[in-house]
């Protein structure tokens, strides 16, 4: 099933957003109360959820769990994909720490940084690899994804070197937009 881009962003929102619903011990919900909460349109809910051949069940909304569990088979990869942070300062160590083990099929494998004090040390559970290995160690580990955590100034160059080493989705957390080949999946974060 090939669905558009922005469909497939929303998906991923709408399955943080249920998941939150199930910590709140709901188990049903209704396209208006689901598009409340992100700020976008109940009409636009219902025509994601019907181009993935979901409906709700009449007079109780849409059933959280069973949504959740459709959403995942769509979005989520059979494939394992290998992940590294570029830049281990406070925001890149707080990343590493809260992704590490989150998501079965994305493994954070490596990071990157300049600071001597952080090269070859494992830090918040992932090793930190000299910012000069960055294309060495992307190839030999698979790294498809970069999650970007630099200072703002080093941003631009830091993601036109991930791509040019290989890298296929850029998770930016930088204060700078960002400009990506259109073969490579870009979220600007902030």
């Amino acid at each position: 099933m090939l669905l558009p881009g922005k469909t497939i962003e929303r998906l991923s929102e709408y399955r943080r957003t249920l998941l939150e619903c199930l910590n709140e011990k709901k188990n049903f919900i209704f396209s208006h109360d689901l598009a409340a909460r992100l700020h976008i349109t109940a009409v636009q809910v219902r025509r994601d959820l019907m181009l993935i051949g979901y409906s709700s069940v009449q007079r109780k909304g849409y059933d959280i769990k069973e949504l959740i569990g459709t959403i995942s088979n769509i979005i989520d990869s059979d494939v394992t994909m290998n992940v590294s942070i570029i830049g281990m300062g406070n925001f890149g160590r707080a990343v590493a720490g809260y992704f590490k083990g989150k998501r079965s099929k994305l493994n954070l494998v490596a990071s990157f940084d300049t600071d001597p004090q952080k090269i070859n040390k494992v830090i918040s559970g992932v090793k930190c690899y000299p910012h000069t290995e960055m294309e060495k160690t992307i190839r030999e580990l698979d790294i498809r994804i970069a999650i970007i955590t630099v200072p703002s100034d080093f941003a631009k160059e830091m993601a036109e070197e991930a791509v040019r080493f290989g890298i296929k989705g850029i998770l930016n957390f930088t204060t700078i937009p960002l400009n990506v080949p259109s073969w490579v999946f870009l979220r600007n974060t902030i």
